[in-house]
């Protein structure tokens, strides 16, 4: 009798470790998916931080030549290689990841409904419908399977 109440007891300690995780990990994604719409619906942000970033680097690497412990040809390899990766992400499309974030949220980490399911669920059609204005202003095919 003993034994059984110990498994029950493990199990229940199991589950409800699984279940705190399960929400733990949806909230997290439902917020970076709400994180990278609002970049979507404002581009003029991301790209200001996204310039931000490069003027660190760039501050870093004048730093290091400064110092001697870059030569011109380094510097202008990391410098430009620096400015290929702002322009590289400035192209990605944010709305493209936010739905991403958002469907993992809502359909991966799920059983058991949360709160952040169901609110991940609610902004779905905003990311989804950003996605496929976003792809038709590329002059990129809007195909329903991309779109899930």
């Amino acid at each position: 009798m003993r034994a059984s109440a110990a498994a029950l007891a493990a199990f229940a300690l199991v589950a409800a470790g699984m279940a705190a995780d399960t929400l733990l990990r949806a909230r997290a994604a439902c917020r970076e998916g709400e994180r990278w719409l609002e970049q979507a619906e404002h581009p003029e942000r991301r790209r200001a931080e996204l310039d931000s970033e490069l003027r660190l680097t760039l501050e870093g690497l004048d730093r290091a030549r400064a110092e001697g412990r870059l030569d011109e040809a380094t510097y202008a390899r990391e410098s430009g290689l620096a400015r290929f990766r702002r322009d590289r992400e400035a192209e990605r499309s944010a709305y493209k990841i936010a739905y991403v974030w958002l469907d993992s949220a809502a359909r991966l980490f799920t059983p058991p409904d949360n709160r952040w399911s169901r609110r991940a669920r609610a902004e779905l059609p905003r990311a989804r419908e950003g996605w496929r204005r976003d792809r038709l202003s590329r002059g990129l095919p809007v195909e329903d399977f991309r779109l899930r």
